[in-house]
This record gives C-alpha cells, sequence and structure tokens, in this order.
C-alpha cells in the first residue's frame, strides 16, 4: 500500500535541506545534463505533468533498511553512511530523484559552481528559459529566436527569486521592486516580469505541485526480505525514465546487501578506469574471481557483496599488479589510449588473484619482470598475439560471444591456479574455437591483423590513434585513378598516423612523392622513413609502383611485430 501526497516544491527542497528527504545506498548519483534540468524547470512553471516522486518512510529510532547519503547541493559526490539509529522520521527517495536534485540545486545550491539563472523576458506564452552558469556575465544578452517578443534577455538567479517571493509572499510585490530596481520603463518588459515572476511563485511556492507516493513497510517481516522487494521495485520503476542498465541495477542490488558495496566500486574504479575498468566489468570480475562467470545477473546474491567487500584488498591487489604488468610490457598506453576490451584483463587478474602469495607479494610481482619472474612472458606473449588476432574485438572477427569465450578460457586457466599462465591452453582454445588466430607473421596475412594495435606496434607502443589521425600515404584519390582495388588501397601496408594539422592541410590531395620531397611538409625526411616505416628505396615512392611499395612496406611492418617477440 502507498499513500499518496501533494506538496509544494518550496516546502520540498527546505525538507531536503534539513536532511527529512534522503538518497538510500542504492540509488546512483545524479545522471541528468544541466540542459536535461533547465527543461524541468520550463516543464514546471508550465504547470505540465512531470511525474511524482515515490519514497519509503522510516521512522525515528529505527534502523533504516538502506544505509543512505544526503542529497547533493553543489553536484559533488556524497558518501553513503551507516546508521543504526534515525534521529528523525525519513523519505528515502526511490524514484524520483534525479527531479528532486535538480529543484534542489537549482534553487538552493549549484550544479559544479554554475547557478541557475531565469530570464524574466522570456516568452511566457511558449518557453520559460533557464540556463546553469558561474557567471552572470557568461549568459547571452540578447536571443536569435525570431519567435521571441522581446529579443534581449534579463537573467535573475533563481535563488535570490525564491527568497525575495518566499520573505514576502506577493508576486505583484516582487515584480514591482524589480521593475523599479532596474528602470525597466517599457510597458511589454514589465508584463513579461510580471508574467514570469507570477508564474515561478505559483508553480514553485504558492502550488502543491509534487505528488509524493509514500510506500509503507512491513516491519514486522525480515529485513532481507523488504530489502529484495523494495529493491525489485526499484528495479520495476527504473524501466522508465533514465534507464539503469542492468550492471546499474546489480550494482544497486550489491549496495543493497551491504552498504560498503557503494564504497568498494567508487574506490576501484576511480584508481582502474584508465585501463578500462567500468562498473560493468568490475562487477564482472567479482563473479569471475569466484568461479561463477556464467552467472547471471538475476541471480545475483548477499554472498557476491560479501565476497567482494571481504576480499577487497586481494582484488585490489590484484589489479594494481595488473596494471603494473602493462606499464612493464609496454601496453599501458594501448589501453589508456582508447576505448579498449577489458575481457583479456579478466584473465590477468584472475591469474593474480589466486596465487597463494600475500597482498604485498602480489601488488610487487611483477617488479622482477625481466628477471626471475616466470609468469611475464607467457602473460605478454599471449596478450600480444591474442590483440594482433583481434580476439577480443567486438566486431568483425574478434570473439564476439563474452559468455561461450570467457568461460572456454576460465576452464582452462582454473586448472592452473598458483601455476604457471598456461598461454598453450589458452592458444589451444582459440584454435579449437575456432578463429582465425595465427602465431606466425607474413605479409600475407598483415591485413588479417586487428590494426590499431598494429599500429601500435609500429610507432614503439607510444599513443596512436587517439592523438593523430589514420592517414592514407599514397592518397586514395590518386590511386582510384590507376585502378587499384579498394582492399590494396585500404591495405594496413598504406596507412600511417600523422598528428591532425599534418594530415588535415594539404596531404591528401598530394603525390607522395611530392608531398614528402617537400620540406615544408616533412624537415627530416630520414627520421620522417624510420619512424613510419617507409620503403627507403625512394623509386617506389610513386603511385604508379604502389603495388611494390605496399609489399616492400608490408615487410618492414612485419619485421617489426616480430621483433617484440625475440
Amino acid at each position: 500500500m502507498a499513500n499518496w501526497k501533494t506538496y509544494r516544491i518550496s516546502d520540498v527542497i527546505n525538507e531536503i535541506d534539513e536532511g527529512k528527504y534522503v538518497l538510500p545506498v542504492i540509488q546512483r548519483s545524479l545522471v541528468w545534463s544541466e540542459e536535461k534540468m533547465e527543461l524541468l524547470f520550463d516543464t514546471l512553471l508550465k504547470g505540465d505533468s512531470f511525474s511524482g516522486v515515490i519514497a519509503i518512510k522510516e521512522e525515528k529510532g529505527n534502523k533504516p533498511l538502506f544505509n543512505y547519503r544526503r542529497f547533493s547541493r553543489t553536484g559533488e559526490l556524497v558518501n553513503s553512511k551507516e546508521i543504526d539509529r534515525l534521529e528523525q522520521t525519513q523519505l528515502f527517495i526511490i524514484d524520483g530523484q534525479q527531479r528532486l536534485q535538480t529543484f534542489y540545486m537549482g534553487l538552493m545550491g549549484n550544479v559544479n559552481g554554475k547557478y541557475l539563472y531565469f530570464d524574466l523576458y522570456s516568452n511566457y506564452l511558449s518557453e520559460y528559459e533557464f540556463k546553469f552558469e558561474k557567471e552572470k556575465s557568461s549568459l547571452p544578452l540578447s536571443s536569435k529566436d525570431d519567435g521571441r517578443v522581446l529579443s534581449k534577455h534579463f537573467w535573475y538567479e533563481t535563488n535570490l527569486l525564491l527568497n525575495k517571493l518566499k520573505d514576502t509572499n506577493d508576486e505583484d510585490q516582487v515584480a514591482d521592486e524589480l521593475i523599479n530596481d532596474f528602470n525597466i520603463v517599457d510597458k511589454i518588459e514589465k508584463e513579461h516580469i510580471e508574467k514570469n515572476v507570477k508564474a515561478f511563485y505559483k508553480n514553485i511556492i504558492s502550488s502543491e505541485s509534487l505528488g509524493v507516493s509514500i510506500v509503507n513497510i512491513n516491519k514486522s517481516r525480515p529485513d532481507l526480505e523488504n530489502r529484495q522487494r523494495i529493491v525489485e521495485l526499484f528495479r520495476r520503476l527504473n524501466d522508465g525514465g533514465t534507464k539503469l542498465s542492468s550492471f546499474d541495477l546489480v550494482a544497486s542490488i550489491l549496495k543493497g546487501f551491504d552498504w560498503r558495496m557503494e564504497g568498494f566500486l567508487r574506490d576501484i574504479l576511480s584508481k582502474y578506469s584508465d585501463i578500462g575498468l567500468t562498473q560493468d566489468n568490475l562487477i564482472k570480475l567479482i563473479f569471475i574471481l569466484q568461479d561463477n562467470h556464467t552467472k547471471e545477473m538475476a541471480n545475483i546474491e548477499e554472498s557476491d557483496s560479501n565476497f567482494a567487500i571481504n576480499n577487497k584488498d586481494k582484488i585490489e591487489s590484484a589489479l594494481y599488479a595488473t596494471k603494473q604488468f602493462l606499464k612493464h610490457a609496454n601496453l599501458y598506453e594501448y589501453y589508456k589510449d582508447s576505448n579498449r576490451s577489458f575481457i583479456p584483463l579478466f584473465f590477468i587478474t584472475y591469474h593474480l588473484f589466486h596465487k597463494n602469495l600475500e597482498l604485498e607479494k602480489i601488488k610487487s610481482f611483477f617488479n622482477n619482470f625481466d628477471t626471475g619472474n616466470s609468469d611475464f612472458m607467457p602473460i605478454k606473449n599471449w596478450l600480444y598475439h591474442s590483440l594482433l588476432n583481434g580476439v577480443f574485438r567486438s566486431r568483425g572477427a574478434g570473439w564476439v560471444s563474452y559468455k561461450t569465450g570467457v568461460r572456454k578460457l576460465l576452464n582452462e586457466l582454473k586448472d592452473y591456479k598458483n601455476k604457471t599462465f598456461p598461454i598453450n591452453k589458452l592458444f589451444d582454445v582459440y584454435i579449437q574455437h575456432p578463429l582465425n588466430f595465427e602465431l606466425n607473421y607474413t605479409e600475407e596475412l598483415l591485413d588479417n591483423l586487428d590494426p590499431s594495435f598494429v599500429y601500435y606496434l609500429i610507432y614503439n607502443c607510444k599513443e596512436s590513434s587517439r592523438v593523430n589521425d589514420i592517414d592514407h600515404i599514397m592518397p586514395k584519390s590518386i590511386l582510384q585513378n590507376y585502378g587499384y582495388t579498394w582492399d590494396k588501397i585500404n591495405s594496413i601496408s598504406n596507412y600511417q598516423l600523422l598528428d591532425y594539422s599534418t594530415n588535415r592541410g594539404n596531404k591528401n590531395s598530394s603525390p607522395f612523392n611530392d608531398w614528402i620531397n617537400n620540406q615544408e611538409n616533412v624537415k627530416d625526411k630520414e627520421q620522417y622513413v624510420k619512424m613510419h616505416l617507409i620503403p627507403t628505396d625512394e623509386a617506389l615512392w610513386l603511385e604508379e609502383k604502389f603495388e611494390d611499395f605496399i609489399k616492400n612496406r608490408a615487410k618492414l611492418i612485419v619485421n617489426k611485430i616480430n621483433s617484440y617477440f625475440q
């Protein structure tokens, strides 16, 4: 059963400020954009429906079902806290937090230092304009909207307007004061101020614009049963609005089982997001480390949160060692460079987690990677070969099926806990799957490899496509005129990485031989040729010699690739 009641927005934000409305730990943080928040105020002043709020009521003196955090007044991250006994009766918001957070920050606070301004010259017949900005001087003075009656703006801070209206409880008086204080004499301008102030007063201060539905909790039932009931209600409610992903939902459930999961997820992600660890991947990792990689999201259990909390230090140590491995193996920049698949790092972290070692020894596991570490080279070679063959690509010829692929690899890996990394066993899985997998690289197979990793190796494991354009060496427009096929024009052997400014100049329109021999383009030709693995025989730099050019460059690239395995 639920009780429905309507409230004034101004009263609700006061009670939010007093801590009477709070957010249970299962709630995520603010996800709305500034634009969406601005539009909510337009909807509010128009009197349109914007949906209500659903809350569970926890009585003073009781231990709540969930730990909670206060609403953010400034957009900063607020941590949840463990509560044994409530000092006042509180409403725990399970639906509508984005709306309430918007009202609270817009009327009493700010969003990362940006305050909400209301244009008192808004066309009240069609749109009420609101903008978040740090300084009033940064807001536009005039409008380009031909539909507006007034072409200029009159921006006024909403929290100041709210306080004026609350102090006087008279919208006419406040409108007159603004007109006098700013020396407004134009009749139409006065009318707009009066109408807009009136709309603000009505919908925020005088009218009960917000509906709140309070869900009753049967305290005779066990707490775990009640928590599961509320989490299920939370899941259903979030099928609409700004939807939770399946992993957002699982994260909420985990936090519902143990409030410390909020800090666990936040802390781990803050340290390892640079290597591609996301909330989704971290939750998958929790399953994988327990050998529950086939587990469905719907079967999440309290034991999963218990495992994560009880093994937090070991999980972090394994992730730390994984990150150190990437640095020693010259792969850190590749993972940092762009949105790379985290899947191969599951297996490395799993292997490290199951070492029978003290935490500090796990963290320092690769400190002697170049001398006495028997795992380093097998893991490095496995990952290099896997990336070259595109095993974990999300598109194309890669291993698309997470469930199938991960299961097969982990079934092998789990038999080698606390042993040397079983590189050949994992390669056998690739071949049996089957995948287009090669260990011997030739010029003929070059275009079967993952181009992003090939470019990374060409350029000595430095930042690649994130900071550079992927550019045809010999321009495709010229090569087309010679009748070369697209597979040759777009082969890896005809690509290089160039900085944006160089590539977006006259490069694409110029024959390669002309361009490279122009000192305005290439100041150090010898260095350029070396860096990009260009054949040194300048007779091959002509488009009519294109096929010989790419054959020779393919040899250079393959030699470069093979050098990483020597």
